[in-house]
């Protein structure tokens, strides 16, 4: 599988979500050519409640206002279902969307699944335009790209 490259168009998808609302689960359609206009961290993690995974998306939950001030949403997204992710996000208290890809639509269109192993951590930032400004695919492992790094890059656009 091939990942995009960087400065082409990123690929749109519709994944069905969940955010926690004062603390409530709100159930959403997320669209990415929707949120043009501002930039997009999309967070391709492979499981809710892992070791790797709750480190990496609490240290986004950490930077999340961060995030915020400068213009982006982040997006989480892997392959288990709604449930399994409203459960993360009400442990770990994630104050950003959990997009469910249980048919592997976004997974494989960004090119970061594995076979039998589920999604290699990956890391796309789309700008204002649509347009794919960074990505970082792991091909194993525990580690995770930093909020600092992410913001970095954020910075640049």
């Amino acid at each position: 599988m091939t990942t995009p490259e960087v400065g082409a168009l990123a690929p749109d998808f519709t994944l069905p979500g969940i955010t926690m609302v004062d603390g409530q689960p709100a159930k959403a359609h997320f669209t990415l050519s929707e949120r043009r206009g501002h930039p997009v961290v999309l967070a391709f993690y492979p499981a809710d409640n892992s070791l790797g995974c709750t480190a990496q998306l609490c240290s986004y939950e950490d930077e999340l206002d961060s995030f915020r001030e400068l213009g982006a949403d982040v997006w989480g997204i892997s392959r288990q279902n709604a449930k399994s992710h409203e459960k993360f996000a009400r442990s770990k208290r994630l104050g950003f969307p959990l997009l469910s890809d249980e048919k592997g639509d976004a997974v494989s269109i960004y090119g970061v699944g594995l076979m039998g192993l589920g999604i290699r951590r990956s890391i796309f930032i789309i700008d204002e335009n649509g347009l794919l400004a960074w990505k970082h695919v792991s091909l194993l492992g525990m580690t995770f790209q930093t909020a600092t790094t992410l913001k970095r890059e954020l910075a640049k656009l």
